[in-house]
């Protein structure tokens, strides 16, 4: 059975969880939090989305954020996700998913 389609509505508050693959780290130092908080900063001003608050635990993100628009949660997590991974690729020497 597929689920239900995702509400999203524009100005309506969302909980985002964003998850490491096998529940595995996704963060390895103070740097790496630093960067996906820059990162995350930049984008959801270009997106549109306010940020109201952020858990950064070692292997999973808790975001409350409102999107201005119905797209902007969506690009906002796709390009976070994009630059971290480059960001933790190249750092630590690894390819693939986290």
């Amino acid at each position: 059975m597929p689920r239900r389609p995702r509400v999203l509505l524009p100005d309506i508050p969302l909980h985002i969880i964003q998850r490491g693959n096998n529940r595995s780290a996704c963060f390895y130092s103070d740097d790496d939090y630093i960067f996906y908080i820059d990162n995350l900063t930049v984008l959801a001003e270009m997106h549109g989305c306010k940020v109201h608050a952020l858990c950064l635990m070692t292997n999973h993100v808790h975001l409350l954020l409102t999107p201005a628009c119905c797209a902007g949660a969506g690009l906002l997590m796709k390009g976070l996700g994009q630059r971290y991974v480059q960001y933790v690729n190249r750092k630590y020497q690894r390819t693939g998913t986290l």
